[in-house]
């Protein structure tokens, strides 16, 4: 059976394309959970319209994400932390500290958005990324500071 997919789907292919399953797979699993269409001329044009609204979605998702990335590098936070010997602090700077610090700006970022690339344990200046829909990357100067 011919079916065209709505959506990215590993086993089969990519959103639009046109692939032969087996009857029962499309009828009992993709054409149920809107994974797929059955290929017929209205379906075409369906699908047509859905990728016409999916990229004017990512288009918009993108815009307002490079807007926040240029917001991001316009912030700087500072983290107070308490100081051992040799400038080494006691634990380190979590994303979770680094999302409170960004919310207190006015800026909402999910702590899971955050990519520390190593732990911060020494006090200094840091840049670190904030990974956004849309595949854009911001960038946010954090300063870790004694207490």
């Amino acid at each position: 059976m011919k079916v065209i997919l709505r959506q990215d789907f590993e086993q089969i292919g990519k959103i639009g394309e046109l692939v032969d399953v087996k009857e029962g797979y499309a009828r009992n699993y993709l054409i149920p959970r809107k994974i797929a269409y059955q290929a017929t001329p209205s379906s075409v044009r369906q699908l047509e319209e859905e990728k016409k609204q999916h990229t004017k979605r990512v288009d918009k998702e993108k815009k307002s994400s490079e807007t926040l990335a240029a917001e991001l590098e316009k912030v700087s936070i500072t983290i107070q932390m308490k100081v051992g010997e040799d400038e080494k602090l006691f634990g380190s700077v979590t994303s979770q500290m680094i999302a409170d610090q960004l919310k207190e700006k006015g800026l909402t970022i999910d702590k899971r958005l955050i990519e520390l690339e190593d732990s911060i344990k020494a006090l200094g200046i840091y840049t670190v990324d904030v990974k956004l829909p849309g595949s854009v990357i911001g960038k946010v100067k954090v300063w870790v500071v004694r207490e």
